[in-house]
């Protein structure tokens, strides 16, 4: 069942909550879920490369794979509608053409300003050190997770950012090539079944500095 919106942003940055205990009986259909991942990747990326990928574990098998995995976080893999892992491409600059050639054909770029960029930037990108590489995909991939929890708040369900997990297994655990797609974090996500807890933050004076 599809959950009522909500169009007040303040209400989604403001309101949302790392939830842990979700509703069961609440799906999540594949058409709404890749909706939500079609709006968080509109997320910015270094040179619009898009370097995230994403796996939905929603069937009780790909939740049996997840939960050895995930050994502090049960009651999320559990409860939830899906868990989303999210990985970083260490191939991601295979995709430059296709991404600036749809460019030039959906009329948003013209054509000798891709040929102009496409080179500059493979020769630029080919010069980073695979750390480097590694960071720049890790900090767009981080973009992209929380734009996805931004999302399915304004979609009605609640998400949890979960770090503690086997990040040595992930990969290989669900058929990917484990020193290409690295990863970033799992998302659980589903319609709350507790309102969380509110937490504090520190002021504007603690983190930010005027010159």
């Amino acid at each position: 069942m599809q959950q009522t919106k909500i169009n007040d942003f303040h209400e989604i940055i403001s309101g949302r909550r790392s939830i842990r205990k979700y509703d069961p009986s609440v799906k999540i259909s594949r058409d709404e879920m890749a909706e939500m991942i079609e709006e968080a990747s509109l997320a910015p990326s270094s040179v619009n490369l898009q370097p995230w990928r994403f796996v939905v574990i929603d069937t009780p098998e790909g939740k049996d794979t997840l939960a050895p995995l995930a050994k502090f976080n049960q009651v999320q893999v559990e409860t939830s509608a899906a868990v989303i892992a999210v990985f970083a491409d260490m191939n991601s600059l295979d995709f430059l053409d296709e991404i600036y050639d749809k460019a030039v054909v959906e009329g948003l770029m013209p054509a000798d300003v891709r040929n102009q960029q496409v080179p500059a930037i493979r020769g630029l990108l080919e010069t980073m050190s695979k750390e480097q590489f590694k960071d720049m995909n890790l900090i767009d991939a981080g973009l992209v997770s929380m734009q996805l929890m931004l999302v399915a708040r304004a979609h009605g369900y609640d998400t949890n950012p979960i770090g503690g997990y086997e990040k040595d297994k992930i990969a290989e655990a669900f058929d990917l090539d484990k020193d290409r797609y690295f990863p970033v974090m799992l998302l659980s996500i589903g319609k709350a079944a507790d309102k969380g807890y509110q937490s504090v933050r520190l002021s504007v004076d603690t983190t930010t500095v005027w010159k």
